[in-house]
């Protein structure tokens, strides 16, 4: 990882204002104070593979909170989640309305939508990682459901996805960006499967509409490529109602209806802009996906990425030739 900040590099009386800059830049605007009177030290190391950015924090003595006046700057990542790993010492956060003490080995997620603190107390390292939004909502429901759970170390799911991540930053500066993207995806996969085993560890009965939705979401995602799949077939597939189905989904904040039509969206974009996918025809892109009708197709996918599928196969090949130049 590259040194982006020390304090040992800056004027004392300025270290702390460039390191709020600083965390503002790879994190979210933050109110920050020092919860001792000693020199402020600390370090900010970052790195970015495929579309995970991370970013490694060395510090002591520190609390930092959003609040409803940080949530509205306009330099605040919406799109975005952070998950937090702690690499040494222990750090004491909260969000909505979970307090817990995370340690070495834990990680959690913070949501960049509502108020969170943390507070470092003593010496502490903690990894930050980027995370499309989407992604894990995509795969877990609603943020509100994880975000401030402690996923310990010791689970077996959060080992295998440290080690992972652990690799992939080691040597993310060799793959090539194809390879990147995949091995980031899989990466957030994993991240996914670790706070899923968190979240069965919470009480039944508060996780039964979640689970529900988890398995709605599987069984399209295992058949988007059918046509004929809808909210109907899908709450059947899951032993529901459509009714029922569809206010699970509203609570996560989503139609379940445009679900499918976005899920089917993102695998065309991730089809066409796939080196090993360029044999396919647009039409058979648009097949596989779950439309029946190319016109119908192209008209979505303009609407959802301003852009024809041809022309944003073209730029993502435009942009693979970029970024293997030398």
């Amino acid at each position: 990882m590259k040194t982006i900040f020390s304090t040992a590099e800056v004027q004392s009386k300025e270290r702390f204002r460039k390191w709020r800059e600083i965390c503002e830049d790879r994190l979210v605007p933050m109110a920050q104070n020092c919860l001792s009177d000693e020199p402020f030290d600390a370090t900010i190391e970052g790195a970015s593979v495929g579309n995970l950015a991370f970013t490694k924090f060395s510090l002591r003595n520190l609390r930092a909170a959003t609040t409803p006046q940080t949530l509205r700057h306009e330099n605040n990542k919406t799109d975005f989640l952070f998950m937090s790993i702690v690499l040494h010492g222990t750090v004491r956060a909260s969000q909505y309305g979970q307090s817990t003490t995370d340690n070495a080995g834990d990680f959690s997620v913070r949501d960049t939508n509502t108020p969170w603190t943390i507070e470092h107390n003593g010496y502490s390292e903690v990894l930050a990682i980027q995370i499309p939004r989407q992604r894990l909502e995509g795969m877990l429901g609603s943020t509100r459901r994880f975000a401030g759970l402690t996923v310990g170390g010791s689970l077996p799911t959060t080992t295998l996805t440290w080690s992972f991540l652990r690799n992939l930053l080691s040597v993310g500066d060799r793959l090539v960006p194809e390879a990147a993207e995949r091995m980031a995806s899989t990466g957030i996969d994993l991240v996914a499967a670790s706070l899923a085993e968190r979240m069965a560890m919470e009480p039944p009965k508060a996780l039964h509409g979640t689970l529900i939705v988890q398995r709605a979401r599987a069984y399209v995602a295992a058949h988007f490529g059918d046509p004929a799949l809808g909210p109907a077939e899908v709450a059947a597939a899951v032993g529901v109602s459509l009714r029922h189905l569809q206010a699970l989904f509203r609570e996560d904040g989503h139609n379940i209806a445009a679900w499918i039509w976005q899920l089917r969206l993102e695998k065309a974009a991730q089809r066409l802009s796939d080196p090993a996918c360029l044999h396919l025809q647009l039409g058979e892109v648009a097949y596989r996906c779950g439309f029946a009708d190319q016109a119908h197709f192209s008209r979505r996918f303009r609407d959802r990425y301003a852009m024809s599928p041809r022309a944003y196969r073209h730029t993502a090949a435009l942009s693979r030739a970029a970024g293997l130049q030398p």
